[in-house]
């Protein structure tokens, strides 16, 4: 039960550091970011990509969205189900749903496997492994696929612990990147 309280104790003050990034250096960390992100795509030939609708306080992903349709890929989001998501195609018009996330309309889930994920995170612990909301969607969502994508965790300002907060069900990154 404590380490449950240190990564709550851990999540918030990642979240507070997060929210206090300016917005002149939050446009200059986001376009660095985007362009380390577009090197692994290229780096793996990731022609399936999972994305995210970004919120204030995570990487503007939207610029590399909108970059890698041009580029004929396939970009899919999280789409909320239940006590994880789906994939579905990203596609305008987007609606805000639950906890203040920004969707596409339903489609059908997506069949087909993601080379690549990019992941926001609030912070990361000891191991690489992902502190995000505490929802637990991404974890559920990964630990349900039967096979493993190349995982990208996206920051603005590395929020790392020296700890050990995460459980074995937990994802970790390939990669982490930050400005």
């Amino acid at each position: 039960m404590e380490e449950r309280n240190h990564k709550g104790d851990f999540r918030k003050s990642c979240i507070n550091r997060l929210e206090f990034t300016s917005r002149f250096l939050k446009f200059s960390k986001e376009k660095k970011t985007v362009e380390k992100i577009k090197r692994i795509i290229d780096k793996y030939n990731a022609k399936n990509i999972l994305l995210y609708i970004p919120m204030d306080m995570e990487v503007d992903v939207l610029p590399l969205i909108n970059y890698l349709r041009k580029e004929q890929k396939n970009v899919y989001v999280p789409f909320m189900v239940e006590d994880s998501f789906k994939l579905v195609k990203y596609r305008l018009p987007l609606e805000t749903k639950r906890f203040g996330i920004k969707e596409p309309r339903n489609s059908f889930s997506i069949h087909k496997k993601i080379d690549l994920a990019v992941v926001p995170v609030v912070g990361i612990d000891k191991v690489c492994k992902r502190i995000g909301f505490g929802k637990g969607m991404y974890d559920r969502f990964f630990y349900r696929l039967n096979y493993k994508p190349v995982i990208v965790f996206t920051q603005l300002t590395l929020c790392k612990t020296n700890k050990i907060l995460t459980d074995k069900y937990d994802i970790q990154a390939d990669y982490i990147i930050t400005s």
